[in-house]
C-alpha cells in the first residue's frame, strides 16, 4: 500500500495525462434527472460510448415516460453498444418508475434545495441505482465532491496501490481528501482513461501505459514477461 507521499506523486501523474493541458472534458451540463440516466450509461465504458448512447436514446423514444413504459428489450436495443445492455435498461426503466412514483414528474431539481446529504440519500433509494450512479449525479448533478469509481477505475488503483481491499466508505474517504474537489472530474477521467487504453484485466499494455514508472504492478508485469522471454529463449 502506497504512503501518503507516494499517493500524492502518482494522482500528480493521473493529473497530468488526461485531455488538452493536463485536463479531462467536463461533463455536459444536465438537469439532475438526465445526470441519473447518462450515469447508468457511462458507467464501465468511456465517455465517448457514453454520450453517443445517452443521444441514441434521447433520439429513440419521445420522452422519458415513454422508455419508463418500455420493455427492457426495446430500450437495451439502443444502447446495445455498451457492455450488459439489459442491466442498463432494466435500471434506467426501475430508476424512471421510483421518480415518476415519488415525483409524478421527472424533475429532480429540487434536490438542489435539500442539501448534498439528503439529496445523496434520496438517490440511495432508488433501487435502479447504485454507488457509481449516486456519486456520479451527486458530483456532476449536484455539484458535489464525490468520486464515482466503477470496477476498472478501481483495478486501476488497485494495481496502482491507491486503493488496498474493498471500496468502503473509509477508504472513499481517503481518497476525497487526497483528491480535492475541484479535480474530481479529472481524476475519475483519468482512471477511465488508462482503464480502457491500458490497465485491461487481461494482457495489460504496462509498457505503453503513462503511469508504468508509478506502477508497482506494471514493474512485477515487467519482470514476470522477461523470464517468460528468457525461458523461451533457451
Amino acid at each position: 500500500m502506497a504512503n501518503g507521499t507516494q499517493k500524492t506523486r502518482v494522482l500528480n501523474r493521473l493529473f497530468s495525462i488526461t485531455g488538452k493541458n493536463g485536463h479531462a472534458e467536463e461533463p455536459a451540463t444536465r438537469p439532475v434527472l438526465e445526470q441519473l440516466i447518462y450515469a447508468v450509461l457511462r458507467e464501465g465504458t468511456t465517455q465517448a460510448k457514453a454520450d453517443e448512447a445517452f443521444r441514441t436514446l434521447q433520439a429513440s423514444f419521445f420522452d422519458w415516460n415513454e422508455i419508463r413504459v418500455s420493455m427492457i428489450r426495446e430500450v437495451a436495443d439502443v444502447i446495445q453498444d455498451l457492455p450488459n445492455p439489459e442491466e442498463r435498461a432494466a435500471r434506467i426503466i426501475s430508476i424512471l418508475q421510483e421518480v415518476f412514483e415519488t415525483t409524478y414528474s421527472f424533475d429532480l431539481e429540487p434536490l438542489h434545495k435539500k442539501g448534498l446529504k439528503m439529496a445523496e440519500k434520496q438517490l440511495q433509494r432508488y433501487q435502479g441505482a447504485n454507488p457509481f450512479i449516486v456519486s456520479y449525479t451527486v458530483q456532476t448533478g449536484l455539484g458535489g465532491h464525490a468520486l464515482p469509481l466503477d470496477d476498472a477505475m478501481i483495478r486501476v488503483l488497485r494495481r496502482l496501490e491507491i486503493l488496498d481491499g474493498e471500496l468502503d466508505d473509509a477508504a472513499r474517504t481517503s481518497l476525497e481528501h487526497f483528491v480535492p474537489k475541484s479535480k474530481g472530474v479529472q481524476f475519475c477521467e483519468a482512471l477511465s482513461q488508462v482503464a480502457h487504453e491500458y490497465c485491461h484485466e487481461n494482457n495489460p499494455k504496462c509498457n505503453a501505459c503513462p503511469l508504468h514508472d508509478s506502477c508497482p504492478s506494471a514493474q512485477v508485469h515487467a519482470t514476470r514477461t522477461r523470464s517468460a522471454a528468457r525461458i523461451k529463449a533457451r
